[in-house]
C-alpha cells in the first residue's frame, strides 16, 4: 500500500483562503460605518462650548442669539477639530459642519443640536435634542434642524422614535 502524506492539498487551502476573504468583505463595510459613527460621537463634545451661552441667553432674556457673535463665540470657521470643519449657532440651533480629516461620507454633513425649553418656564434648564429626535414632552425646540446626515450614522439619541423601532 502507498503510504499517504498528512497535509492540505492546493484545492482545500484555496477553498479556505476564499472563504476568509468573503467573510473579510462582508465585514469591511459594517466596519467603515462604526469609524463614521465614531467621529461623530466624538465631535458632538466640541457644540458644548456654544451650549453654556445658549443656556445662559435663554435664562437671562428667554431668547436664543442669532449667531455665533451673539453668543460671544468666535466665528463659525475657527470653532474646528479634526473632523469638524465649523460650529455655527443660529437661533437656538448650533450645526456642526464635518471636514478636516473626517470620512469622505460625512464631509461637507451637517449634524444639528436644538435647544429645548419649557416657554413658560425659564429656570427649567434648557435640554439639547440632536438631529432627527423629539423634543421631550411640554418642551419646545428651538432653531432648525439642517441634519443631513443618514439616520443610520447617527448615536441612537439623534434620531426620531419612528427610526428606533
Amino acid at each position: 500500500m502507498p503510504k499517504r502524506h498528512a497535509g492540505f492539498t492546493m484545492i482545500e487551502m484555496m477553498v479556505v483562503v476564499i472563504i476568509i476573504a468573503v467573510l473579510a468583505l462582508m465585514a469591511v463595510p459594517s466596519f467603515q460605518d462604526q469609524i463614521v459613527r465614531d467621529q461623530i460621537n466624538k465631535a458632538l463634545p466640541l457644540a458644548d462650548i456654544a451650549k453654556t451661552p445658549n443656556a445662559v441667553a435663554w435664562t437671562m432674556l428667554q431668547a436664543f442669539p442669532s449667531d455665533n457673535a451673539g453668543a460671544g463665540l468666535p466665528p463659525a470657521d475657527k470653532i474646528v477639530s479634526d473632523a469638524i470643519s465649523s460650529v455655527a449657532v443660529k437661533d437656538g440651533a448650533i450645526h456642526i459642519t464635518f471636514g478636516n480629516r473626517a470620512n469622505g461620507v460625512i464631509i461637507g454633513k451637517m449634524l444639528t443640536l436644538r435647544a429645548a425649553v419649557v416657554e413658560d418656564a425659564p429656570v427649567v434648564p434648557v435640554t439639547w435634542v440632536c438631529g432627527y429626535a423629539e423634543a421631550p414632552d411640554k418642551m419646545t425646540l428651538h432653531g432648525q434642524n439642517q441634519t443631513n446626515i443618514a439616520a443610520s450614522f447617527l448615536p441612537f439619541a439623534c434620531r426620531s422614535r419612528a427610526a428606533k423601532k
